[in-house]
């Protein structure tokens, strides 16, 4: 037995210790040994019967869970076992949220700590609402581009989208209790950046990695977005090859419009645009890279991911509104 992911040892108990229960209760679960030193070996503690009384009593009053406590002899010394469940909410310590990660514990903050309280209580995202926000600020012209997609798409008939902007975003779940939400804004509203930076898309034409030769940035609701992108990369960004048929011109392309197209829009629907940095796309005259900053399912692999998997979007509302408009597939 060696400290990993679920198991670590400490020589003797100090209170500052209920920070690794903490951790291990907001990931996986796990367990503290008292009285074994970080070579694994048995040193023991000498006030095991005091020690089986007071653990369980602190991690009751400061983290109000209940851990397995329990008294172990190795080598003929007594040692503690302290074993923690995971816990389906988030527990603190004091206020402090701490995890652990590999055999080291981590106190979250900033963005780490919002994606773990997202987690930890079922909510996406995309699915937070945004004060001060109202239908009658947001401009037709996206709530259009969508009535136009979903109907051509078969995804939504003609009387589904023939309703007022607010009854279209109620209907695809973007607005709880009157409030729109992150996903709605970001979908329909012509600035969205006002209240989530660097939800835009920059592109750049590259001779190499140091030397860029022109740039341009589209911003505007998602929507918006891609409906430009894709026609501004095959318009301005890539050249296409001249071939004639007869009199009948021929362009071809170095890439499938189609490939390019599914590739920019499942990188505007799961971005984490929580990250305020904007997706880039850097154009060479041999390639072409898109770039997003995402959040993959914590217990992904490569392997998963190359393979046949389940859907599980970051941004489900904004995935199933693309879905509906067939931006995306399933």
């Amino acid at each position: 037995m060696s400290e990993n992911q679920n198991i670590e040892w400490k020589e003797s108990w100090r209170d500052e210790y209920l920070k690794w229960v903490c951790g291990f209760a907001n990931a996986q679960g796990g367990k503290i040994y008292i009285g074994i030193n970080d070579s694994g070996e048995a040193v023991g503690v000498s006030d095991s019967k005091k020690l089986l009384e007071e653990i369980p009593n602190k991690i009751q009053t400061t983290l109000e869970i209940v851990a397995d406590v329990n008294l172990l002899s190795k080598d003929d010394k007594d040692c503690i076992e302290i074993s923690v469940h995971p816990s389906t909410y988030p527990i603190n310590y004091k206020g402090e949220y701490h995890y652990r990660s590999g055999s080291t514990k981590q106190q979250l903050t900033g963005q780490a700590l919002n994606q773990f309280l997202l987690k930890k209580t079922g909510i996406t995202w995309d699915s937070v609402t945004i004060d001060n926000v109202t239908v009658r600020e947001m401009r037709n012209d996206s709530f259009d581009i969508f009535r136009e997609y979903a109907v051509r798409s078969g995804r939504m008939d003609q009387s589904s989208v023939a309703l007022s902007n607010e009854e279209l975003l109620n209907s695809l779940n973007l607005t709880e209790n009157g409030a729109i939400k992150r996903a709605g804004v970001l979908l329909f509203h012509h600035n969205p950046e006002k209240w989530i930076p660097g939800a835009y898309v920059k592109i750049g034409f590259f001779e190499n990695d140091a030397d860029l030769r022109y740039q341009d940035e589209i911003h505007g609701s998602l929507m918006e977005q891609a409906d430009k992108v894709v026609d501004l990369i095959y318009t301005k960004y890539l050249r296409a090859d001249i071939t004639y048929e007869g009199i009948t011109r021929v362009e071809t392309y170095p890439y499938p419009k189609e490939a390019i197209r599914e590739a920019v829009f499942n990188a505007i629907a799961h971005k984490f645009y929580g990250a305020l940095i904007p997706i880039q796309i850097s154009v060479y005259r041999d390639k072409l890279y898109i770039a997003n900053d995402c959040v993959f399912p914590d217990d992904w692999t490569v392997d998963d991911l190359m393979g046949k998997h389940r859907s599980r979007p970051y941004n489900p509302m904004i995935a199933n509104t693309f879905f509906r408009a067939e931006l995306i597939e399933s």
